[in-house]
């Protein structure tokens, strides 16, 4: 074969914007050999012949084929075969979107609850209605002094998934209706993880109603909360109403986004009911 027909591996990478190492990979699978490897200095030349099938690889690559169903394609052309393959990769294709959309949808919550930390109005009772929510929790009793305490136990609640799913403002403890009537600050009774609609979570679960919350927010972690119980508990009083169940105690800035503590926000929820005014 005369050497004028042959072209540099260099030149090849150059036509088809296909780098050096990836043809040298290409050759090592076997998907695409070489015309002419010299065996003195090992360089390898491909001939015109070969252009179409690297282009028919570049165009499937670019579908995000994989290499292995390429390769039997290149082994076995036929029009019923190539058919097939683009109907899968197209399902494959709609399965990522969806995927995609709703990791989409989890940066903007997780962005939302950044930028509402980042605004809250610290040390102020607030009341806010709480639509339902669904939890994953674990009855459990603790008494964290760093956010290191709670670690095994949200392993414990993460064991039976396959993808992380705790993350910023999901993460909770709380104080059974009984022991917050008794003033009973320490230690928690429950462990929870607030799942986002989107979640497929394998273990069991629980369904909120809605909840009308007596709210506060104030700097630092889990090992300030007790003052702040006692100012909520007061409020609840003193505003005639009653605790209708367990707290939501949830950091909102820790160490999962900051290592200054000085920018820590705890959040603390007490579900209540007020009595309805008399007419």
């Amino acid at each position: 074969m005369e050497n004028n027909e042959l072209f540099q591996i260099g030149e090849v990478s150059r036509l088809f914007h296909i780098s050096v190492s990836i043809l040298r990979h290409y050759d090592k699978i076997g998907l695409v050999k070489p015309e002419y490897t010299d065996p003195d200095t090992g360089y390898r030349y491909y001939s015109a012949r070969q252009f179409e099938c690297l282009n028919t690889i570049r165009y499937l690559r670019a579908l995000d084929m994989p290499l292995e169903q390429i390769s039997r394609f290149l082994q076995n052309r036929d029009i019923d075969t190539i058919h097939e393959m683009l109907l899968r990769q197209k399902d494959e294709v709609k399965r990522r979107q969806q995927e995609l959309a709703l990791i989409e949808h989890k940066i903007d919550n997780r962005l939302g609850q950044i930028r509402d930390a980042l605004a809250s109005e610290l040390n102020t009772v607030t009341i806010v209605h709480k639509p339902p929510r669904r939890l994953a929790s674990l009855r459990k009793k603790v008494t964290p002094k760093t956010y290191l305490d709670l670690e095994y136990s949200i392993r414990q609640l993460e064991s039976s998934e396959d993808t992380a799913v705790t993350f910023l403002g999901k993460v909770g403890i709380g104080i059974s209706r009984e022991n917050l009537i008794k003033k009973q600050f320490q230690p928690y009774d429950i462990v929870f993880i607030i799942l986002d609609k989107e979640d497929h979570f394998k273990g069991t679960t629980i369904l909120l109603p809605e909840e009308t919350c007596v709210c506060i927010r104030f700097q630092g972690g889990h090992e300030k909360a007790a003052h702040y119980y006692e100012l909520l508990m007061d409020y609840i009083k003193k505003k005639g109403g009653a605790v209708s169940g367990f707290s939501k105690e949830i950091t909102m800035i820790d160490y999962g986004l900051t290592n200054d503590t000085s920018k820590f926000v705890t959040e603390i929820q007490i579900p209540v009911e007020f009595a309805e005014p008399s007419a």
